[in-house]
C-alpha cells in the first residue's frame, strides 16, 4: 500500500480533506461516466446515419459519372470543357460551427441552385443530365464530410471521457483511498500509544501515591 499512497501528513486535518477530495472525485467520476455513455450512445447514431450518407453518395457519384461519360460520348470531351467553363455555381454552401456535449465541429449548410441554361452550341440534355447529378453527388460529399468530421471528434471525445473514467477509478481514486485508510491505521495507532502511556502514568502516580 506505501507505494499507492499520495505522500502527505498523517493528520487528522489532512483526513477531512482527504476525503472532502475524494468525495469531490467521485461525484467528477459520475459525471464523466455519464458523459461518457452519452457520447457512446450519440457514435452509434451517427455511425448509422454515416453509413447510410455514405452509401447515397457513392451511388451520386455512380449516377454522376455515368451521365458525364454519356456526355463526353455525345458531345465530345473539348466542348463538354469549354461548356463547363461558362456555368454558374450549382450549389451554396455555408459553415458554421456547431456543438453536441460541448464537442465542436463544422456544420455545412448546402442546397443546390436552378442550373441556368448554357448559350454554347453543341451541348445536348446529357450535359444538363451531368451538371444535376454532379451538383447532388458534390451536395452529398459536402454533408458526409460534415457527418465525418462530427464522426471523427466525438469518437476522440469519447475516447478521452473514457481515459478519465479509468484514471480515476482505476489510479487516482484508490489512491486517496489507500492514503485515507493509512491515515486512519496511523491515528488509531497513535491514539492507542497514548492511552497506553496515559494507563502507564495511571498506574505509575497511584503507586507514588500508595508509597507516600
Amino acid at each position: 500500500m506505501a507505494q499507492n499512497i499520495i505522500k502527505v501528513a498523517p493528520t487528522k486535518n489532512t483526513l477531512l480533506n482527504l476525503r472532502k477530495q475524494v468525495a469531490f472525485l467521485e461525484q467528477g467520476h459520475s459525471l464523466l461516466e455519464r458523459k461518457r455513455d452519452l457520447l457512446t450512445r450519440l457514435v452509434y447514431e451517427r455511425i448509422g446515419a454515416y453509413r447510410k450518407l455514405r452509401r447515397e453518395t457513392h451511388e451520386a457519384l455512380r449516377v454522376a459519372y455515368r451521365w458525364l461519360s454519356i456526355a463526353q460520348l455525345r458531345i465530345g470531351g473539348r466542348v463538354l470543357q469549354q461548356a463547363s467553363l461558362g456555368t454558374e455555381p450549382a450549389l451554396a454552401v455555408e459553415i458554421l460551427p456547431r456543438r453536441a456535449l460541448g464537442v465542436q465541429y463544422p456544420a455545412v449548410n448546402v442546397h443546390t441552385l436552378p442550373l441556368k441554361p448554357v448559350g454554347l452550341l453543341g451541348t445536348d440534355a446529357s450535359f444538363d443530365a451531368t451538371r444535376r447529378t454532379l451538383a447532388e453527388a458534390a451536395r452529398l460529399l459536402a454533408k458526409l464530410s460534415e457527418s465525418q468530421a462530427a464522426l471523427s471528434r466525438l469518437i476522440a471525445e469519447q475516447r478521452k471521457a473514457q481515459k478519465r473514467v479509468n484514471a480515476l477509478k482505476y489510479n487516482i481514486i484508490p489512491r486517496y483511498r489507500n492514503t485515507i485508510r493509512f491515515i486512519e491505521s496511523a491515528l488509531q495507532e497513535e491514539e492507542r500509544n497514548m492511552l497506553f502511556q496515559i494507563k502507564i502514568l495511571a498506574a505509575r502516580s497511584a503507586r507514588e501515591a500508595a508509597a507516600a
